[in-house]
């Protein structure tokens, strides 16, 4: 497999005419990504022959094969649910990068999988509960944060578990030992069983609360509203308030067509939802516009910073990513890599803008608020802290057929702070949704937003 130069891509944008001089020159082969290569990171090994791509998620003491893919391009290769891999070698490093995800992850070429992936693994509950602490061990940065001690967390469970224990009483065991973290990120699975949990006074995000919450902000906030319309399977609302001010609510960063599509699809339709609503005509009259994200479960990272793009002309820092890079030194981290919110062509709103947030404000609903604290222009933040979680998540298979899920990741702000655990904090402090809210019929946060815009357009 060859990889695709800068030149390369440059003659393809130029419909594939070099010039008379680099023709003339001799090409130097490229290098092959055959062979395997470990991830900076992440714990993960990937190999690459003939055309195929297999990922083996790796511990100290285990190994197991985790998603494959075909190449179905110079460096691309397709899992079989459609999601792309990109893979860029130069000599003994490389990278890979995932569609949709924000940066790439490096990537260092080995000379042979690792022991534990060329034996025969035990599959039983105690195997389980190893692989299980380890990876947890390797990977997961905030257990000082959290003020947890693992290895005491280990010594106080691992008594309880024998190879043969039943796997009702292990996914209880290796529930109770995560509770403490109270990390919305981390959960243990194990079919259609499922455990994770909110940062407290917080609740989650899902469908139920979503459409109540919709419901009373279409028939309470909206009801003098113009041009109310919905995209994306209602994940994306749009209205014109009184007053020439904008509401935008976003219930989340994906899902807005077929549940599982691609990346591409994904971005299509929120590129039409906001062709729609951020047209040439509204972001040239718009008074302000109000983006609703305290219920918003997460999603794609880059869908944030696609949208961020739409409300700027000018290029800035959205956050830094770094992972965890070292097992057994929860202090090294991965070098970070930069995320930059770049202007869209087209229609931009660059006036002032009332973020609101709640606890059910979640992952990348997280990431796109952090993301819109450099924008240049006024913007403001109002409600409450968000949930506090913005790591991709690692989900690794246990021996035993059951799962676990945990975040490796940090985002940083230009200097250096990090929000996981707390949230993002707002501005104006409001009440979001309370059962008070509910039952008086207030919006406190909302009317804040229209009177803080309202007073911010009007400021010379």
């Amino acid at each position: 497999m060859r990889i695709i130069t800068a030149t390369a891509v440059a003659l393809a944008l130029v419909g594939g005419v070099a010039p008379t001089v680099a023709a003339r020159q001799p090409t130097a082969p490229q290098p092959s990504a055959d062979g395997i290569w470990r991830t900076d990171g992440y714990g993960t090994v990937l190999s690459l022959r003939n055309g195929t791509l297999q990922e083996y998620q790796t511990t100290a003491v285990s190994c197991a094969e985790g998603e494959s893919a075909r190449r179905t391009g110079p460096g691309v290769y397709t899992t079989p649910d459609g999601t792309v891999l990109t893979v860029r070698v130069q000599g003994g490093r490389g990278s890979v990068r995932k569609d949709g995800d924000v940066g790439e992850r490096n990537l260092r070429r080995i000379q042979e999988l690792p022991d534990t992936c060329t034996g025969r693994a035990p599959r039983d509950s105690l195997a389980a509960f190893d692989v299980f602490w380890q990876t947890f061990e390797e990977n997961y940065p905030f257990f000082a944060a959290k003020g947890v001690d693992w290895h005491a967390v280990r010594d106080r469970y691992r008594p309880r578990v024998r190879a043969e224990t039943g796997r009702d009483e292990l996914f209880a065991v290796l529930s109770e030992m995560v509770e403490p973290l109270h990390d919305l990120h981390v959960a243990v699975e194990d079919g259609d069983r499922l455990f994770w949990q909110v940062r407290p006074g917080t609740v989650r995000p899902d469908g139920t609360l979503d459409a109540r919450v919709k419901a009373f902000v279409v028939e309470r906030d909206l009801k003098d509203a113009r041009n109310l319309q919905d995209f994306g399977r209602g994940r994306i609302t749009y209205a014109d308030l009184p007053g020439g001010q904008g509401y935008l609510r976003i219930s989340g960063f994906g899902g807005y067509v077929a549940d599982g599509a691609p990346y591409a699809g994904q971005l299509a339709e929120l590129d039409r939802a906001l062709d729609t609503v951020l047209d040439q005509e509204r972001t040239r009259r718009l008074k302000g516009l109000t983006i609703d994200l305290r219920v918003n479960g997460g999603g794609s990272d880059a869908l944030g910073l696609h949208l961020a793009g739409r409300l700027t002309d000018t290029p800035y820092l959205a956050y830094a990513k770094r992972a965890r890079n070292d097992p057994a030194d929860p202090t090294r981290h991965t070098r970070p890599r930069a995320a930059y919110v770049t202007p869209a062509e087209g229609p931009r709103y660059t006036g002032p803008v009332a973020v609101l947030t709640g606890g059910s404000t979640v992952s990348a609903g997280e990431t796109f608020t952090q993301a819109l604290m450099e924008r240049p222009g006024r913007t403001v933040r109002i409600g409450q802290p968000t949930q506090g979680v913005f790591s991709d998540y690692l989900e690794r298979e246990l021996p035993n057929g059951m799962a676990a899920w945990l975040p490796n990741e940090e985002y940083l702000t230009r200097s250096g702070r990090t929000f996981d655990g707390a949230g993002v904090p707002p501005h104006l402090t409001e009440p979001v949704f309370t059962p008070e809210e509910f039952a008086e019929g207030r919006d406190s946060a909302f009317d804040r937003a229209v009177g803080v815009l309202r007073d911010l357009w009007d400021r010379p």
